[in-house]
């Protein structure tokens, strides 16, 4: 499920069936990849990152109550060697 574009570039979608039955949806031009149950779960998470690395979504204006609130997690359980993900720093 790929094609080249005008300017020769590949783009397009891969899927790849992994061993324990989950798909993997990998954006050929970027190539951000996510992974689900079908190839539907698959695609809408790629989808979603797509548009997160495209500037999409809202900003994180409070690091700790978002990964209080949205990821459950005590921000004060982290100890100092914890990094936050790439997205938060």
């Amino acid at each position: 499920m790929s094609s080249t574009s005008r300017d020769g570039t590949q783009e397009g979608v891969e899927f790849i069936y992994e061993d324990d039955g989950s798909v993997t949806a990998r954006d050929i031009e970027t190539g951000l990849a996510r992974g689900g149950d079908t190839r539907a779960e698959a695609l809408r998470a790629l989808a979603e990152v797509l548009q997160l690395e495209d500037g999409g979504g809202d900003p994180i204006d409070d690091p700790d109550e978002f990964l209080q609130k949205e990821m459950n997690i005590n921000p004060d359980d982290l100890t100092e060697h914890d990094e936050l993900p790439e997205f938060m720093q």
